[in-house]
């Protein structure tokens, strides 16, 4: 009988192989747009959601055939019910474009529950995506939802519907609008291209700004993908207890933010000054832990065979956590930064963006107004000089 029972199981095993093998996915994907989810808010700012529909705004960076997506309860306490989703090209506000509308599916089915702490991939779906294109993705959540995996500073309308599944809708009827992207945390393409990453401690897409001076180009760089994976007010070495908007220390987030973005090449870190504006005589910082924290994040790159960019700290100089101390401390560590030879390449934000007649402070053309952050015209000239490796 055992012997019966045991060739019956191999040749179950056997007859299932080929079926299974068949529903495998082997395409090289690389990730078009991306955000950096967090949370979960405070009871006050989280977005509440019943028997309804999302469609989320993104602009794709690279083009493709086909697409998927990556939805985000990581930071969610329960399961996260997702009862529907579809993806199109958007026509304006929450209209889609004729002709382009896709059902997405997780696992052939068209919706999926996933636990709490963990993201969901979507089947791929072919979709004839171009470059720099605007993206709907519409989520339809049929039970009492909480966003607690969430990236706040979209800067991008969102909309949410009426009640009901509305995801096949060409244009959504739309009871409000979010500046938010709730769960939504990549889109991603089928092919060849590769990634680069931006980890930091700003969110004003800077980055899309690059990503559009590389599609102009004509060589291997306009294959690159850019992706912002910056959180305002994030910190390289910890968690601010009191902003849990702010998102994981780098530290933390790093295999999720950046080893798990599909097809990445190159990472830019630009953070640093976060943690310097919080230093305090009660709780100083060095630059000798700074240093360690971006030599652990090279490392855990180049373990993963990424080149890693190091950002220069901008000025700040007029800010509300600004002094003298704060300041020598962002000038050592801007010098470690620039001579280590530690990093692949340099990307010296601090000289593009500081006053040359007064360069601990932000050239006034490019400061938003609260010293720390700079402006439109700032972000420009951070994308126009940011330095490319390895565009092959």
């Amino acid at each position: 009988m055992n012997r019966f029972l045991s060739a019956l199981a191999a040749a179950i095993i056997l007859a299932a192989q080929p079926a299974v093998a068949q529903s495998w996915d082997t395409s090289h994907w690389t990730a078009s747009w991306g955000a950096a989810p967090a949370g979960p808010p405070p009871d006050a700012s989280m977005h509440a959601f019943n028997n309804q529909t999302l469609r989320l705004i993104v602009q794709s960076s690279v083009g493709g055939n086909r697409v998927r997506i990556r939805l985000s309860n990581e930071l969610g306490s329960t399961p996260l019910r997702i009862g529907a989703a579809r993806i199109g090209l958007r026509s304006q506000g929450s209209d889609l474009a004729p002709g382009t509308d896709r059902a997405l599916t997780f696992g052939g089915r068209t919706g999926v529950t996933i636990p709490a702490g963990a993201p969901a991939l979507s089947d791929p779906a072919e979709l004839n995506l171009p470059p720099l294109a605007q993206v709907a993705v519409s989520i339809y959540l049929p039970g009492a939802v909480q966003a607690s995996s969430v990236h706040v500073q979209a800067r991008q309308t969102g909309y949410v519907s009426l009640s009901g599944d509305h995801t096949a809708s060409a244009s959504l009827p739309v009871q409000r609008t979010i500046a938010a992207w709730p769960f939504l945390t990549a889109l991603e393409v089928d092919g060849m291209q590769g990634a680069i990453v931006v980890l930091g401690d700003a969110d004003r897409r800077w980055t899309d700004v690059l990503a559009r001076l590389l599609q102009a180009r004509r060589d291997a760089a306009a294959r690159l993908a850019v992706i912002d994976r910056g959180v305002k007010g994030n910190r390289l070495l910890g968690d601010d207890p009191a902003n849990p908007l702010a998102g994981r220390s780098a530290l933390a987030r790093f295999e999720r933010d950046v080893l798990a973005t599909s097809g990445v090449r190159q990472l830019v870190l630009m953070i640093g000054i976060e943690d310097i504006g919080h230093s305090s005589a009660a709780n100083p910082l060095t630059p000798e832990e700074l240093v360690a924290g971006y030599r652990q994040l090279i490392a855990r790159a180049r373990a993963a065979r990424i080149a890693v960019t190091g950002g220069t700290l901008a000025p700040f100089e007029g800010a509300a956590l600004y002094s003298i101390e704060k300041e020598a401390l962002r000038q050592a560590v801007n010098a470690w930064i620039r001579s280590s030879g530690e990093f692949d390449a340099v990307f010296d934000a601090d000289r593009v963006l500081r006053d040359p007649a007064r360069p601990s402070r932000l050239l006034p053309a490019y400061d938003s107004g609260d010293h720390l952050h700079p402006n439109d015209r700032g972000y420009q000239a951070l994308g126009e000089a940011m330095p490319l490796l390895n565009t092959r």
